[in-house]
């Protein structure tokens, strides 16, 4: 294995070509996003292969001429270079340990064309997205990859990326209608264009000769075109499209083809056209269990007849990997190892035609046993549950695997009539080579199947036993069942040794050219596909040292990076595993790292920066909360504030006055002597303190000045209900945020949130309930977000105990007026307490005891971390609606970044984190909603628009 720690140190004679480049490319690019800081380069090189290079320099391009420009330079210097997109790839393309190319979110460019029919995507858009663009017009992109939720069309199209319904006639070589390409000279051309056709044919004139000659080089051989025709019935990325060379003739068109698949080896995909297919309407799935894998494998054959948009299979041993999962069938865990599975789902235009879809593909399997079954379904809860066996096997094996070892996934076709005998010994070799975790699972109809398998690489009998074992899988399916060794994740550096075993001397000696003749000086992403060392896909491999229990089930799949708020600021949580893992794995070796780059580095990109809201773990395919461990992490730094935070707890209610004085005083100051004038002074001392202090926004909220237990009292004596026997009842704890804020100076309503809260209420006519002590109460929040746990339980024990008894020992609902203390409250409490925060409320309570005059307006909504991770994306989404006339949910802000005091502390998080929020408000848009009253101080800032609790918006339109 390759020794990391040597790629991180440049040899003096590598030195001085890459400083050369570091300065030829300031001349163009913002230095800032130059990247040579070693544990920078360590982080942002990681992706979610087993293999790790590390490169030399990263950069962030943003725009067409500074991908061009680097194209040039690195040419000029004969310098390696690799592109990236969302760094999902699983075989070890995406990695350098020269220049590593990724692009900034600039790059999230589309439009819709033809009525949905077509749509131009920049490669930085995220496929789902893409999707999401599309559902209008009942319309997707063809390609379906499981990491849709991540991946990006720079990369889906790179590693001709198919998945679970896109079979082989939807992929991007299918679907592909035009592209941006630049080449290795610099040169762009657009497929689309006549102009640019021409332009590029007169400019390269001896490369669309040598195009034109591997054409008809590739069908003058018989031989090798009925091979071609063979292999691309099955799913296959290995290698190059060289299909291509026969499906089309025009040089234009295969180029254009050619760049598909080709994993960033060939050139540059700045831009694709892809033709959309439909997105049906009415859908439905069902699992069939069959008693062994020969018999799942002939229905499979009896099902590609039948109207069926997918067919999975799982083997018995990824049926029991997940049998004990929550909600899964209850005759899972009963199932024994024979056994095998087949999910079916059916897509219609209408119901009617569903249905009789549905009833067709189970009549053609009659002559079938059929052992366990869950029937045709299209109850969305039910589904979820049936494709979550699918999807949650993976991680599954992840999650159990032993520290130190990784998960690889691999993928391979065989001929669907041999696709029981493929399984049967592929079951044999797992036995063979002890991998007894194993698991078998894919796309059958196209006899697609994943692998997976756990395998640690930190000593040479295991690399060895890695080695032996993938020498065994390539000759069982490439060469005795004529396969494909990849269907659908791309060739990379762990099967670029087997590239000329399946494909044999000539298809490999035509895709040695293809390589020579887009790139002869073989600097774009070298080493995959092409690669002569026999032993290249043993080499490089990546450490995965325990660092803590946290994160140790980490895979550094990548799926966290989109949601993340600090991601374009300093680190992903990925990244900042990778970094942890580097320091703990220099601790066990005995450095001393305390005063090292690295710790240094990681104290403030991986733990101050970190806004610890646990997005990441929703998307995490093993639950990973990496805030979890920065937390932690943050308990010996904030170690020495210990007492003043234990002091503060004890005399909450002193320290809440404390804050009201001090926005008061605020207030006054700015009144006195002018925003502008308090600001450079406020921010002038955090300047010299640097950055100690906390920053000052136009937007700081007033003080509270609302009498919050005076107005409860006249609310509740109201003389209606005294006569009303049956009167509702609610506990009210507003935050301690809402209880000393106030609203910022231009906001619309000036009410502090606590009396909108009460008006509401009374409108729902509700008696409201106050807990005792109330300006002691707190959910221990601010004291969880800096490791603070003691202190944190302490008082959310405390307000648990309060709001037991002010309940009636729950018999009344509990309403916290700001979703990240309910969301605590919720996962810390441990008497059955209903607390609720605002939209799940107004849903669950308020609106039956309203009426609702939407107004026509557009506003903006906010759904806060806390929100989204409590599942109630959707239903504020509807709430807002219900209310007015446009709700605008702006793209790519999944959490604002102010995560308790950051926005105060850490401001350029909270910058970082909503920087696409300004240009997305409409010129008619004056107001947004949320439900965080801190959250909100960040979004009026950044948008310039005041923001407020969506409890406004409700009393506003609610009689």
């Amino acid at each position: 294995m390759a020794n990391v720690e040597s790629q991180q140190l440049e040899s003096a004679d590598q030195q001085p070509i890459y400083h050369q480049l570091e300065v030829k490319l300031a001349e163009l690019i913002d230095p800032e996003r130059i990247i040579t800081q070693e544990a920078k380069r360590l982080a942002y090189g990681t992706d979610a292969s087993f293999y790790r290079l590390v490169p030399k320099i990263v950069l962030r391009l943003k725009n067409i001429d500074e991908v061009i420009y680097t194209i040039k330079t690195c040419q000029e210097l004969s310098i390696h270079f690799t592109f990236r997109a969302a760094g999902t790839s699983l075989s070890g393309q995406a990695v350098s340990d020269s220049v590593l190319i990724t692009l900034t979110d600039d790059w999230r460019g589309h439009q819709i064309l033809d009525n949905g029919n077509k749509i131009v995507l920049q490669p930085g858009v995220i496929g789902a997205d893409a999707n999401r663009y599309l559902a209008p017009f009942q319309r997707k992109i063809g390609p379906d990859p499981a990491s849709i939720n991540t991946c990006k069309i720079g990369g889906i199209a790179a590693n001709n990326a198919s998945g679970m319904c896109c079979g082989t006639a939807q992929n991007s070589y299918r679907t592909i209608d035009s592209m941006k390409v630049v080449f290795n000279d610099g040169t762009l051309l657009d497929t689309s264009d006549t102009q640019s056709i021409e332009a590029f044919k007169q400019s390269h004139h001896a490369f669309i000769s040598g195009i034109q000659d591997l054409h008809h080089q590739t069908t003058s051989n018989q031989a090798l075109t009925e091979r071609i025709r063979h292999k691309y019935r099955l799913k296959n990325t290995t290698g190059y499209a060289i299909n291509a060379l026969v499906d089309y003739h025009d040089p234009i068109e295969i180029i254009e083809h050619l760049m598909v698949g080709s994993e960033g080896t060939l050139g540059f995909i700045a831009e694709v056209t892809y033709n959309t297919v439909v997105e049906h309407s009415n859908k439905a799935s069902s699992l069939l269990v069959f008693a062994d894998i020969e018999q799942a494998s002939h229905a499979v054959t009896v099902l590609s007849k039948t109207p069926v948009a997918a067919v999975e299979l799982m083997d018995g041993r990824a049926l029991r990997s997940v049998a004990n999962k929550p909600g899964m069938p209850k005759f899972m865990p009963n199932l024994d190892l024979e056994a095998a599975a087949i999910l079916v789902e059916s897509h219609a235009s209408s119901q009617a035609d569903l249905d009789l879809q549905c009833k067709s593909i189970m009549d053609s399997l009659a002559d079938y046993t059929i052992l366990e079954s869950v029937p045709f379904t299209s109850n969305a809860q039910t589904v979820a549950t049936l494709w979550g066996i699918r999807k949650g096997m993976f991680p599954a094996v992840g999650a159990v695997r032993e520290v130190g070892t990784t998960v690889i996934i691999e993928d391979v076709a065989f001929p669907v009539e041999n696709l029981a005998n493929g399984i049967r010994e592929l079951q044999e070799l797992f036995d063979k080579y002890d991998y007894n975790e194993a698991i078998i699972f894919g796309h059958a109809l196209e006899g697609n199947l994943h692998f997976v398998f756990t395998q640690g690489f930190d000593s040479q009998t295991e690399i060895d036993r890695y080695g032996g074992f993938m020498d065994d899988v390539a000759e069982l399916v490439a060469v005795k069942y004529q396969g494909s060794l990849k269907a659908e994740h791309g060739t990379g550096r762990n099967m670029a040794p087997y590239v000329e075993m399946e494909w044999g001397k000539d298809g490999y000696a035509l895709m040695q050219q293809i390589k020579a003749l887009f790139d002869p000086q073989n600097l774009i992403n070298p080493g995959v596909i092409i690669n002569d060392n026999p032993k290249s896909h043993l080499q490089d491999l990546k450490p995965m040292p325990a660092a803590d229990d946290l994160v140790d089930r980490c895979i550094e799949c990548g799926f966290c990076e989109p949601v993340c708020p600090s991601r374009t600021l300093t680190l992903s949580p990925r990244q900042r595993i990778v970094l942890y893992r580097e320091l703990q794995k220099r601790r066990a070796a005995g450095e001393d790292i305390e005063a090292s780059e690295l710790e240094k580095t990681f104290e403030y990109q991986g733990i101050d920066t970190c806004a610890a809201t646990g997005l990441c773990a929703e998307r995490c395919p093993v639950g990973i909360n990496t805030g979890d461990l920065m937390k932690k992490l943050r308990t010996a730094k904030y170690e020495k504030f210990t007492p003043i935070a234990k002091w503060t707890a004890e005399h909450f209610a002193t320290t809440t006055k404390l804050t009201k004085a001090g926005l008061k005083t605020n207030q006054l100051a700015s009144k006195a002597l002018g925003a502008k004038t308090v600001g450079k002074l406020t921010n002038g001392l955090r300047s010299v303190t640097k950055g100690a202090t906390p920053v000052w926004m136009p937007e700081m909220p007033q003080a509270n000045s609302h009498s919050l237990e005076q107005a409860a009292s006249s609310l509740n004596n109201n003389e209606q209900k005294k006569l009303n026997s049956s009167v509702k009842k609610v506990v009210y704890l507003p935050s301690c945020a809402s209880r000393t804020m106030g609203q910022q100076v231009d906001a619309q309503d000036q009410r502090p949130l606590t009396e909108v809260t009460l008006s509401l209420l009374e409108k729902a006519g509700f008696e409201v309930i106050l807990p005792n002590k109330l300006d002691d109460q707190c959910c221990g929040m601010p004291y969880d977000s800096k490791g603070m746990t003691e202190l944190a339980q302490s008082k959310s024990q405390q307000l648990e105990d309060t709001l037991w008894q002010a309940s009636n020992q729950g018999e009344y609902p509990i309403l916290m007026d700001t979703s990240p203390c309910a969301k605590r409250s919720i996962e810390q409490f441990t008497k059955p307490l209903q607390v609720l925060e605002p939209t799940g409320f107004v849903n669950q309570y308020l609106l039956e005891h309203l009426t609702i005059k939407p107004i026509q307006e557009t506003v903006m909504l906010h759904v806060t971390c806390s929100s989204r991770r409590m599942g109630l994306e959707s239903a504020m989404l509807n709430l807002a609606k219900a209310c007015t006339e446009e709700v605008i949910v702006p793209e790519h802000i999944q959490c604002c970044g102010w995560a308790g005091d950051k926005g105060f502390t850490t401001p350029e998080l909270n910058e970082a984190a909503v920087h696409p929020l300004k240009e997305q408000v409409p010129s008619n848009c004056t107001r947004g909603f949320s439900n965080s009253r801190t959250c909100e101080i960040g979004l009026s800032h950044h948008s310039g628009i005041p923001y407020q609790s969506i409890l406004y918006l409700v009393d506003e339109v609610a009689q």
